[in-house]
């Protein structure tokens, strides 16, 4: 069985070296093809991954390397390995380079995948590098989650164990359908990136993920989250290090995410009044980036 993985480095020198190393031996029963894309990173990743490159290529069936000479978004760089996935291939995986992937990952939810028909999409748990377990799924959001967010009332919907977006009622301890996994590890067949086509490209990072797991639901597949593996994540790796760029990315990204769905003149007015909502939540929390203790 053949198994793309593609990986889109920015200034991840911490970290791919682990990454990288930890999937030399997640891919072993299968026959692997990696395509690692450099993002224009400017700590040293590009280059300590061409250094690098020629043991890779030994120890994969098949590694490719490109380093952009610029940055043109992070779901345009996920794109670029996905086009050279494209009737190549049984499975794909989208990985984060700041992943570290267990021996039996794969094989569990390789097996998984094939088993279920209905499951276009499946990812696993994820934990922090302690061993904690993130809370890495979510439903998809509405306008007034937003709301609900902002003005704190979100902590009275989880404390009453109510339906909200980020499923505060779910412990990630079992497997279960989701709507949106945390776009860290997606595992899917050829046939979901055939019919559901590549990412959103006028998402430059944020929820660019998000839309494309909703075009994957719609054509009648469904995703599952499995507890009965694995993967450690070093969660926020790259987006720590830019903190106030990405708040401003991702506050702009949850107004584009509504826009694209908006067909009514009502639903053009909320969209306009979460757009207020989120510009005025942003600065407190640049604020607090700048200082440092913004929470990530």
């Amino acid at each position: 069985m053949v198994l793309s993985v593609v990986i889109v480095t920015f200034n991840n020198r911490a970290e791919i070296g682990a990454c990288l190393d930890a999937l030399t031996r997640g891919l072993a029963p299968f026959q692997s093809r990696l395509f690692v894309i450099d993002n224009a990173s400017v700590d040293g990743t590009a280059e300590w991954l061409n250094t690098h490159k020629t043991r890779y290529q030994t120890q994969f069936n098949d590694f490719s390397l490109l380093c952009n000479p610029e940055n043109t978004g992070f779901t345009a760089a996920v794109n670029q390995g996905l086009r050279q996935c494209q009737g190549q291939g049984d499975l794909i995986l989208l990985l984060n380079p700041d992943v570290i992937v267990q021996e039996n990952t794969l094989p569990v939810l390789a097996e998984k995948l094939l088993s279920r028909p209905e499951i276009g999409v499946i990812t696993p748990q994820l934990r922090y590098l302690n061993g904690d377990i993130q809370a890495s799924c979510r439903r998809f959001p509405r306008k007034q989650d937003v709301f609900l967010q902002v003005t704190g009332l979100s902590a009275i919907v989880s404390r009453l164990h109510l339906r909200d977006w980020k499923m505060s009622d779910f412990d990630h301890r079992t497997s279960r359908f989701v709507e949106q996994p945390q776009g860290a590890f997606l595992l899917f067949h050829q046939a979901v990136l055939e019919r559901v086509g590549l990412l959103d490209e006028d998402f430059f990072m944020f929820f660019s993920d998000v839309e494309w797991c909703e075009r994957v639901q719609q054509r009648g597949w469904r995703i599952w989250f499995s507890a009965d593996t694995f993967v450690y994540h070093h969660k926020g790796a790259s987006v720590s290090r830019h903190r106030a760029r990405m708040l401003v990315t991702s506050h702009r990204s949850f107004v584009d995410y509504f826009a694209k769905k908006d067909r009514t003149l009502s639903a053009k007015i909320g969209t306009k009044i979460v757009m207020f909502i989120l510009i005025m939540a942003l600065w407190p929390r640049l604020i607090l980036a700048h200082w440092g203790t913004e929470p990530a």
